[in-house]
């Protein structure tokens, strides 16, 4: 594994953060369902992303990769053979992929790496199955091998939402190209909303049509993806390492680029550092945040959980009690992050405590340095920076290389904005 070594300082300045991954990802999905020329801007150039980028091409996509324009050409005709995807260690890959593959009449194979095979996708495929898909894939918790082979048509289907939202938004945008109108029905506890709300407003982007009532969407079929493309906005899971990074630190930055037009789940974190005590100065495109922060912040996070292990590390930097509460589901992300959020706490000096589904955190005073050299999920390495950056001496974390997965210029970015250099 790669190392790096993060010296404390205060984090000031101004950035541009990179693309949304999750954006990018929606706009290869409907790029690849236009089926015509269609124009990715601005996307985020990621490990997980260019997987998706290599998948839509096994399905008989156009993908051309270019600087700031990523371009996804008109669907050439495959034959009947099986073909084999490559969805890396993104699971946001492998639940929209196999919904796109399960409307192909040929079998499309889909692996993985690292912890992607025991990642939920069986609620997934329930309902792709319900929809005339076949599937193939190996008893109890392992994903692969996995077979999908449609077509799908429309038609009515329920589905369990309290492991992951990525289930719903891979129909949702899988539907509305098939045969016959359908209706999707939600059932469970829904985590991760936002990302839903998000999904949503990629379709009203390319004109589709789906009609919410609840826990109920009536999807029309045989819609076209109109328009020629889409601008991928600044991410928002990005900049909340670094406004955090201020918050934590005691200094202040400025994150732009953000458009409000665009839903983002980890938009939350402002919230969490205005309460903590930091001060919050939204603006058109971003917002300001600057330090210190001074009050625990009692938090439900079910609706982004990918800040778990950031709020922990916030929560840990304050000298006050603090309590995570939902997000259960964070458990089957690329680690366990729940135990890797109290891994973190304990790190810095916190006292952390699992109560049921509830973190209970009281902040050091005194914040030591991390010595955490076997991290590699790329949250959980972002999160760890944070805290290093307030720590009380220079730290050693890594893999410095799981920064790929969501935001390759981490680093760089970090350096620029800290007193001290990673």
């Amino acid at each position: 594994m790669t190392r790096v070594r993060v010296r404390p300082g205060t984090v000031r300045g101004s950035v541009l953060p990179p693309p949304s991954k999750s954006y990018t990802h929606r706009a290869l999905a409907a790029g690849h369902l236009a089926n015509r020329t269609y124009v990715v801007e601005s996307p985020l150039d990621a490990d997980d992303t260019r997987a998706t980028a290599s998948a839509i091409r096994v399905l008989g996509s156009r993908v051309t990769l270019a600087r700031n324009r990523w371009t996804v050409g008109a669907r050439v005709r495959r034959g009947r053979e099986p073909s084999r995807v490559d969805c890396g260690e993104s699971g946001t890959t492998l639940r929209f992929v196999a919904a796109l593959a399960a409307r192909q009449d040929r079998p499309i194979d889909l692996e993985g790496r690292g912890r992607l095979g025991h990642r939920p996708i069986s609620e997934l495929l329930g309902a792709l199955e319900a929809l005339g898909a076949s599937t193939d894939r190996p008893r109890g918790a392992r994903a692969f091998p996995l077979r999908v082979q449609g077509p799908i048509h429309g038609g009515r289907v329920r589905l369990d939402a309290s492991r992951s939202s990525q289930f719903a938004s891979a129909l949702l945008l899988a539907l509305p190209a098939v045969a016959g109108d359908s209706t999707l029905e939600l059932e469970g506890t829904i985590v991760s909303e936002p990302y839903l709300e998000a999904t949503l407003a990629v379709l009203r982007h390319h004109r589709v049509e789906v009609e919410r009532s609840g826990r109920r969407f009536d999807i029309p079929g045989d819609q076209s993806f109109r328009g020629r493309g889409m601008q991928v906005p600044g991410d928002a899971s990005s900049a909340a390492y670094l406004w955090s990074a201020a918050a934590v630190t005691g200094g202040s930055i400025r994150v732009h680029g953000i458009p409000a037009s665009w839903p983002q789940a980890d938009l939350a974190i402002l919230d969490v550092l205005r309460r903590a005590g930091a001060q919050v100065r939204l603006h058109d495109d971003g917002a300001t945040v600057a330090g210190p922060l001074t009050e625990g912040v009692r938090v439900d996070l079910t609706d982004a959980p990918d800040l778990y292990p950031l709020v922990a590390v916030i929560a840990a930097s304050i000298a006050r009690p603090s309590e995570l509460r939902g997000a259960a589901h964070v458990v089957h992300k690329e680690s366990d992050r729940r135990a890797g959020a109290v891994r973190l706490a304990c790190a810095m000096g916190a006292s952390a405590a699992v109560r049921g589904e509830r973190l209970r955190i009281r902040g050091a005073r005194r914040l030591r340095p991390l010595r955490l050299t076997d991290l590699d999920d790329h949250r959980l390495v972002m999160s760890a920076a944070v805290a290093a950056c307030a720590a009380s001496g220079p730290s050693v974390l890594g893999d410095a290389r799981a920064v790929a997965k969501s935001f390759p210029t981490f680093w760089t970015v970090l350096s620029g904005i800290s007193e001290a250099s990673a």
